[in-house]
């Protein structure tokens, strides 16, 4: 049976001093989570306290967003990063927004690493273990959110944390489930005609098209969209 309600989460926070990303103040009335930027890959100390005040405001979930210590690249260049570095850094992070959280009498909920550091925990087991053995240090009641049958959600539960399987609303995928990079032409969906069929297909029934074409089963906890896509503000929670 088909879920009545589904999650849909989006990055929030990534603005950095005068630059400014994202419609944040827009696509929180639209959204149930927020993963909020934790000011390594983007944010800083008075946007973390904005958007956590903004999303609290808003009745969001609110999550930590880490990512890899790489502003100039918005987290989305590749780093080799030892797996003690990668947890030590990730538990940085996360406490860093929990404070915010505590500011304003709201709990973390939940992690969800992004960009490069989400691509290579879902195919590498020792950054992946590195990462949900830092989310369970910090607190083992927190969501630990990623693409289903990735080595990170495997390593999640081998840390005993629950699992949310995320899905993307506008990106495409390939085969093995992963994302297509951003580098190459069509991995961006942002035609919200075809979007939203596609996100109801794979909730409704746990499958999406890949782009070579193949039907790949997927699980659909949550949905991501992101703020910078064009159109997102048609994809309405539900």
């Amino acid at each position: 049976m088909a879920p009545s309600a589904v999650d849909l989460n989006c990055d929030m926070g990534e603005s950095f001093g005068v630059y400014q990303l994202g419609c944040d103040e827009e696509i929180v009335q639209f959204v149930s989570s927020a993963n909020i930027a934790c000011g390594w890959h983007a944010g800083d100390p008075l946007v973390m306290d904005r958007t956590v005040a903004l999303a609290a405001a808003g009745g969001l979930a609110i999550g930590a967003d880490p990512g890899l210590p790489d502003l100039a690249g918005f987290g989305r260049r590749a780093m080799a990063l030892a797996p003690d570095e990668t947890g030590s850094g990730v538990l940085y992070q996360i406490g860093a927004l929990a404070a915010f959280c505590r500011k304003y009498g709201v709990q973390l909920k939940h992690v969800k690493p992004h960009g490069s550091l989400y691509n290579l925990a879902g195919r590498d087991r020792a950054t992946a273990l590195a990462i949900a053995g830092a989310v369970k240090a910090f607190d083992p009641a927190l969501i630990l959110v990623t693409r289903a049958g990735s080595e990170l959600a495997k390593a999640g539960r081998e840390y005993g944390l629950r699992v949310a399987g995320e899905v993307f609303a506008d990106r495409a995928c390939n085969s093995d489930g992963s994302l297509v990079p951003r580098r190459l032409a069509g991995s961006v969906l942002a035609d919200s005609e075809s979007v939203v069929p596609r996100v109801v297909r794979m909730v409704r029934e746990g499958r999406v098209a890949a782009v070579d074409g193949q039907d790949i089963p997927v699980r659909a906890d949550t949905v991501c969209v992101h703020g910078d896509t064009p159109g997102p503000r048609r994809w309405r929670r539900g």
